[in-house]
């Protein structure tokens, strides 16, 4: 599993991709505050947060649900917009912005 952020503009442009972790199959720790140091240090205004599933489970885990409001609380109080958590497999993905899950 690998967990990635995209640092957004306010215009929604991409400034750039960073690699937050990755581990096994089962799972890898996402530390909110690595994930926002790289937002902080790209001078990033949006981010987008995206991790796979490799066993193809397209629902969101207990604590990928977790982590995703830690992350939309921690954008507020930094004026960082969280604007999607995707979880990637080989069949597709979910969006949590899309089943309105970010607030």
């Amino acid at each position: 599993e690998e967990f990635w952020v995209l640092l957004l503009d306010r215009g929604m442009r991409l400034l750039a991709k960073r690699q937050v972790s990755s581990g096994g199959i089962h799972g890898t720790v996402a530390d909110p505050k690595v994930i926002f140091r790289h937002a902080l240090d790209g001078g990033a205004s949006c981010i987008v947060v995206a991790h796979n599933h490799p066993s193809g489970q397209l629902r969101p885990s207990e604590e990928d649900i977790r982590l995703t409001r830690k992350l939309v609380e921690g954008g507020r109080m930094l004026d960082i917009l969280v604007q999607d958590h995707l979880i990637i497999t080989t069949d597709g993905f979910y969006s949590f912005a899309d089943n309105g899950q970010l607030h």
